[in-house]
């Protein structure tokens, strides 16, 4: 159960080869978070949910999932700035916890962030190509099989993760500036969603919960039903089991927000900026996401929600078509800066990971040119391209969930274990009335996995069993601890010195 101290995480790199360069100021966080939040679950989850879990109920489901975050998000903020490294939930586990946990929360993280940029990515492919349908664009026939397909190869897909594997590889200045265009502009249509959207409001819509329905009593029901509601024999949806399965799967809006703290290595001012971006970024998202959510199930009694298009169908029964193209526009632009983001954060904790010897070194390499890790960008962006084309992934997106899950639990309860045995290590911010606010963090989350599909569970468990033997296989005879120590590289030669004096 050898740990990594604390002078080790933050400092054993700075100015080395392997130390990632200082891009991000407190409000480049900010719109970090946003572009990661803020994807096309907005114009979507809130119709999908209220229609088949949660009916108006799902205002209650989004703040649900809000609340749960921001209880997770003062946690993340005290151990970002505490610990301001790059491998986020990863690192902090590695000094609190030791390295077996590292691995276990690494390895979630693995998965959830390259899940996440598989499924996303696909979705991005669905909307682009309604989009140009909806533009009056005529796909030519060749090309029409291998365009928006939810299964099998698809070209959008290879498009956009090409593309923007190659702008994450370019260094983190390139995709800054990229994020900042499409955010403004994705925020602009969801300015427009809202404001239109009221005009159309209806308060009769926001009747009373729907009653929960018979449970369907079958072996596929059950494995499809939320672990929680199958233990009490409540297999299907509405009523308040169906507003907390809905909340479960709403947290998927929300993941992200812990991805603005595995930019903390290269953030200005890291102890002070990275909490206020990570808390601020989330506040706005779940205002954004409370407001959307009202003007859907506002506009469209929930029992006439078309699932496949909810807002997009909801603008057109009210005779604003024009807002379709909008929608299409926006999702289009959201998912493209989540997909983006997804792709930083993975490769800053397969970085880290590498860097501690627990992925192979080569994968630690900064690029001289670029000051990025490409090599672990480039590898991270082929694993995406085969996951997306060749796995159903959009019916695995509850894993994404429970990975994330998962790792606020270790998270919060690392701020627990923090404070008794290492109370005095500085840290630019401190979770407000701990230790009840990490308690009920750790509760939230637990209540939201449970919340989740028994079917996720065993994906899960099957995914973390795998990761255990890889460790046992490679990465605790690998590891830089498992010769006491992290071995220190010696100073790089560059123009007009030396660089790489390792602080202690």
């Amino acid at each position: 159960m050898r740990r990594l101290p604390p002078s080790e995480a933050t400092g054993r790199w700075t100015g080395a080869r392997h130390a990632l360069p200082a891009a991000y100021g407190q409000t480049d966080l900010v719109v970090l978070g946003i572009g990661v939040m803020i994807g096309s679950g907005i114009f979507s989850v809130a119709g999908r949910q209220a229609a088949t879990m949660a009916g108006p109920g799902v205002i209650l489901s989004f703040m649900i999932a809000g609340i749960t975050s921001l209880l997770v998000a003062f946690c993340i903020a005290e151990l970002s700035s505490a610990m301001p490294a790059s491998g986020s939930a990863y690192t902090f586990a590695y000094v609190i916890f030791g390295e077996v946990w590292a691995w276990i929360v690494g390895w979630a993280l693995v998965m959830e962030l390259l899940l996440a940029a598989a499924v996303v990515s696909r979705v991005w492919s669905l909307y682009a190509a309604q989009m140009l349908v909806d533009l009056g664009v005529r796909i030519p026939e060749p090309l029409s099989g291998v365009i928006g397909q939810e299964r099998g190869f698809d070209l959008f897909t290879l498009l956009i993760l090409v593309l923007l594997t190659g702008v994450v590889a370019l260094g983190a200045r390139v995709g800054l500036r990229t994020l900042w265009i499409i955010v403004i502009a994705k925020l602009a249509a969801i300015g427009a969603v809202i404001v239109v959207g009221a005009t159309h409001f209806d308060q009769d819509n926001l009747a009373a919960i729907p009653a929960p329905a018979e449970p369907i009593k079958t072996a596929s029901a059950a494995l499809d039903s939320p672990l929680l509601g199958l233990a009490f024999g409540q297999t299907t949806a509405f009523g308040w089991f169906g507003i907390f399965a809905a909340a479960a799967t709403i947290t998927f809006a929300y993941i992200g927000f812990d991805v603005v703290a595995t930019a903390a290595e290269e953030a200005k001012d890291a102890p002070r900026s990275v909490p206020k971006g990570i808390i601020r970024g989330l506040v706005i998202t779940t205002v954004i996401y409370i407001a959307v959510a009202i003007v859907m199930v506002g506009m469209t009694p929930y029992k006439e929600i078309n699932v496949e298009a909810p807002l997009a169908s909801a603008f057109r029964q009210a005779g604003e078509g024009f807002m379709v193209h909008v929608i299409n526009i926006g999702a289009v632009l959201g998912l493209t800066t989540v997909v983006l983001v997804l792709l930083v954060g993975l490769t800053r904790v397969v970085f880290s990971m590498a860097r501690d010897g627990l992925f192979p070194r080569p994968l630690a390499r900064i690029n001289r040119g670029y000051h990025s890790p490409t090599t672990a960008t480039l590898v991270i962006g082929v694993l995406a391209i085969l996951l997306a084309e060749f796995v159903p992934v959009l019916t695995l997106e509850p894993l994404v969930v429970i990975g994330t899950l998962f790792a606020f639990v270790a998270v919060a309860a690392g701020v627990i274990r923090m404070r008794r045995t290492m109370p005095d290590l500085p840290r630019g911010f401190r979770t407000p009335l701990s230790p009840y606010v990490p308690i009920a963090s750790i509760l939230a989350s637990l209540w939201l996995m449970v919340n989740l599909q028994v079917i996720t569970w065993l994906y899960f468990l099957a995914w973390m069993t795998f990761g255990l033997l890889v460790y046992l296989a490679y990465g605790r005879r690998k590891s830089a601890l498992a010769g006491g120590r992290p071995p220190l590289e010696p100073p790089v030669a560059v123009r007009g010195g030396l660089r790489g004096r390792h602080r202690r």
